[in-house]
C-alpha cells in the first residue's frame, strides 16, 4: 500500500482501526508523545529547558508524554495545561506528576527561562479559531521568538490566530494541513514518525496517494541496451505563437532530457523559434492532422504558447489518435470535452482550471483536491492541476505530488513538464502514471538545482541528474 494523504476524520477511523486490532491507543499516545521528545533532542540538541503547552484532548496528552520523557532525559521541564483531561490524557498527566513535574495552569504560563516550547494545545480537527486563553497562549509562544515543536500540527492551523512552528512532528500519517498552503507554512519542518500504528490500521484507498520516491521509482521506463531513437519513444510537440517563442522549445527539451529519443516541433510558419538543435522542425502554413502525421510521433504535446491557434492545434493533433498531453493554449473547454475516453492528460493551472470549471481560480486554488477530481469527472481525462502542490485525478484516484517548491514559479515551468509527461506517454506508460512520475520527476529536477532564480531550462537539463538520484536510492521525501 502507499502513503497516504489523512484528513483528520481519516486519522481517527485508523486510530479504531488500530485499537480494533488489538494496538492499545494508550501505547499509541506513549510512542506519540516520545516521538516529540525525541525531536526535541536531536533539532535543538543545545537546549536543556524545554517549557510544554498542553490541552485537555489527546494532543496535550501527547505533550505530558513528551515532558515525562524530557523530564527523565535530565532536561529542565515546565508544563502549562488547563484541567479536565479524560482518558488516555488524564492516565499521560498522571504518570507526568508521578515524578514530582507539576501541572501549571495555562493562564500561568511564564516563558522565561525557557529554550524550546513543545505545542501540544491542539490538533488535528479544529472546527473554529482559537479563542480565550488558548489564542493568548499562542500569541505569547509566537512573540517569545523560541523555538517550537508542535505535536502533529501547530495549534490552531488551519484557521487564525496559530501558532507558527520551526519543527512539526507529524504523527502516524500526513494530513492535508503538512503539505497545502497557507497551513503549510504555520509547520516549519515537518518530520513524519509512524509512533508504531499498525499497517493495516492505515490501509485507505480512498484517501489520495502521496508521491514517494519508492513508488516512482518503480514506474520509471527500463531502456534496453540495444535502444535507439526510434525505440524509446517520438514525441510531437505542437505549439507556438509570433510572442510565444519559447514556450514549445521548453517543451520539446523536456520530452529529450526526460527520454525522448526524437522530438519534432511542429509550428506555424513565420514562427522563429528558439534555436534547438537536436529537435526536428516541422513549420506548417495551418494546423492539418496530416502534416502532423509525417512527424511519426507515439505522443504528442500541445497548447504551449499556440496563443489564438491553441484549439485548432489541438483539434488537428487530437485526430492522431496517439496519446497525448494538452496544456495552455490547448485547455478550451470544446476541445477538453472532445477528449472523453483518450489517453489524455491536460495540466491546467488553477486559472485554467477555472475556466474549464466555470468558477473563480481564488476558489480552485483553495480546494485543489476537490477541483482536481471535478475535472477529471467532468471531462474523462487524467488532470495534472499545477500548484503548490500539484495535485492529480483521474477518475476515482487522486495524488498529491511530494516534490517541488516555490522556487519553480516562474515562467516555462509548465512547459517543461508537458514535455516529460509527453516523452513518458511516447515510452508506453498509461496516462495515470506517465503523469504522476512525469509531475514528481520534474518537481525532483527542480528541488535539485536550487532555489529561487533557477529557470525552466535549468529544471530541464537537471532531470537525467534527477532520473539517476532516483534509481540509486538517493532520493529522500521532504518528511524525512
Amino acid at each position: 500500500m502507499g502513503m497516504r494523504l489523512f484528513t483528520a476524520d481519516a486519522m481517527r477511523r485508523a486510530d479504531r482501526r488500530a485499537v480494533a486490532l488489538g494496538y492499545p491507543s494508550l501505547l499509541l499516545m506513549e510512542a506519540a508523545g516520545r516521538a516529540v521528545a525525541r525531536a526535541v533532542r536531536e533539532h535543538f540538541p543545545d537546549a536543556r529547558a524545554v517549557w510544554v503547552v498542553a490541552g485537555k484532548g489527546n494532543n496535550g496528552g501527547d505533550g505530558f508524554v513528551a515532558a515525562r520523557w524530557l523530564f527523565l532525559w535530565g532536561y529542565r521541564v515546565a508544563v502549562y495545561a488547563p484541567d479536565g483531561q479524560a482518558g488516555d490524557a488524564a492516565q499521560a498527566r498522571k504518570a507526568l506528576e508521578a515524578h514530582g513535574v507539576a501541572v501549571r495552569p495555562l493562564e500561568a504560563l511564564d516563558l522565561e527561562g525557557a529554550e524550546v516550547v513543545v505545542d501540544a494545545l491542539v490538533g488535528t480537527g479544529l472546527s473554529r479559531p482559537l479563542a480565550g486563553v488558548y489564542a493568548e497562549v499562542a500569541a505569547r509562544v509566537n512573540a517569545s521568538g523560541l523555538p517550537v515543536v508542535a505535536v502533529d500540527l501547530p495549534s490552531g492551523v488551519p484557521f487564525t490566530p496559530h501558532v507558527r512552528a520551526d519543527v512539526t512532528v507529524a504523527l502516524a500519517g500526513l494530513k492535508r494541513e503538512h503539505l497545502f498552503y497557507p497551513a503549510r507554512a504555520a509547520c516549519g519542518r515537518i518530520v513524519l514518525d509512524g509512533i508504531g500504528m499498525p499497517e493495516a490500521a492505515l490501509e485507505a484507498p480512498e484517501l489520495p496517494e502521496l508521491l514517494t520516491p519508492e513508488a516512482m521509482r518503480a514506474l520509471l521506463p527500463e531502456r534496453p541496451g540495444n535502444a535507439h531513437k526510434g525505440s524509446v519513444g517520438r514525441v510531437l510537440v505542437a505549439g507556438g505563437y509570433a510572442t510565444y517563442t519559447g514556450a514549445p522549445a521548453l517543451a520539446a527539451l523536456g520530452a529529450y532530457r526526460a527520454g525522448a529519443g526524437l522530438v519534432t516541433l511542429a509550428y506555424p510558419e513565420g514562427v522563429p523559434l528558439e534555436p534547438l538543435l537536436e529537435v526536428v522542425r516541422l513549420p506548417l502554413a495551418a494546423w492539418r492532422a496530416e502534416a502532423l502525421r509525417a512527424a511519426r510521433a507515439e505522443a504528442v504535446a500541445v497548447g504551449m504558447g499556440a496563443g489564438p491557434g491553441g484549439p485548432e492545434a489541438a483539434r488537428a493533433a487530437l485526430e492522431l489518435g496517439l496519446p497525448a498531453v494538452l496544456d495552455a493554449d490547448a485547455l478550451v473547454p470544446e476541445v477538453v470535452a472532445a477528449c472523453r475516453g483518450r489517453p489524455v492528460v491536460i495540466t491546467p493551472h488553477p486559472g485554467e482550471a477555472a475556466r474549464l470549471l466555470e468558477r473563480r481560480a481564488q476558489e480552485i486554488a483553495a480546494h485543489p483536491l476537490e477541483a482536481a477530481r471535478a475535472l477529471a469527472e467532468r471531462y474523462g481525462v487524467t488532470v495534472v492541476l499545477k500548484g503548490g502542490p500539484t495535485v492529480l485525478a483521474e477518475g476515482a484516484h487522486l495524488a498529491v505530488n511530494t516534490t517541488g517548491s516555490a522556487a519553480m514559479a516562474t515562467g516555462g515551468m509548465g512547459d517543461v513538464l508537458s514535455g516529460v509527461i509527453a516523452a513518458l506517454l511516447a515510452a508506453g506508460l498509461r496516462p495515470w502514471d506517465a503523469a504522476r512520475l512525469g509531475v514528481y520527476w520534474h518537481g525532483l529536477a527542480g528541488d535539485r538545482v536550487g532555489r529561487v532564480g533557477l529557470l525552466a531550462h535549468e529544471v530541464a537539463e537537471a532531470l537525467p541528474q534527477a532520473r539517476e538520484a532516483l534509481i540509486s536510492d538517493a532520493v529522500r521525501p521532504f518528511w524525512v
